[in-house]
């Protein structure tokens, strides 16, 4: 399973077998079951997690409709963390919960300090990361203050169908921020044009 972490990191940055190894011994395996949660509103973040399987989703609850809002999926090879939470170490505002059953490699905020302090490259590889995942957040700010429903939801069939494979309709649409009835209703549509 670690091999996958490697195989992801040298996509951007070469490692030595040395590097490699001592990568390795930093990380450990967890296994969350379909409900699980890996992170609860209130909780301090205590771990970067990369998925091997599996999918998760984060979500907060609206405190005015008391709906689920759900901020993103991840699914194999990409990250479920609570960034902010991680790197502050400070109570999340968000959960992160397994929606199918799910492998994750784990490293402690600690470890992680101390791994990119005896692999000082690595530093590189996670700005890549972070530089990836705002310019999805800025991506979809601006997809959802400029493009309807339909085009939102064409958009995420196009750039995520992994995640829409995956991810029931509801969640989706709850991702998309409309009803589940109004993206049925959308998907009948795109099908029969």
């Amino acid at each position: 399973m670690k091999e996958q972490l490697i195989k992801t990191i040298t996509k951007y940055i070469k490692l030595s077998s040395e590097e490699e190894n001592l990568i390795e011994a930093f990380w450990t395996e967890k296994t969350l079951e379909k409900g699980d949660y890996l992170l609860r509103n209130g909780e301090t973040c205590r771990t970067d997690n990369f998925i091997v399987n599996g999918t998760l989703k984060a979500f907060y609850i609206n405190p005015e409709t008391g709906k689920e809002e759900i901020l993103y999926f991840a699914i194999e090879n990409w990250w479920a963390t609570d960034i902010e939470s991680f790197q502050k170490q400070s109570p999340s505002i968000y959960n992160i919960q397994a929606i199918e059953n799910t492998t994750l490699l784990q490293i402690r905020f600690n470890s992680f300090q101390e791994m990119l302090k005896q692999i000082p490259k690595l530093e590189r590889f996670f700005r890549i990361i972070l530089e990836n995942y705002l310019g999805s957040l800025q991506r979809r700010i601006i997809l959802n203050n400029t493009l309807d429903a339909e085009q939102r939801y064409i958009d995420f069939l196009k750039n995520y169908p992994k995640i829409s494979g995956k991810v029931p309709n509801y969640l989706i649409a709850s991702y998309l921020g409309i009803t589940p009835e109004f993206l049925s209703r959308m998907r009948k549509k795109i099908k029969s044009s």
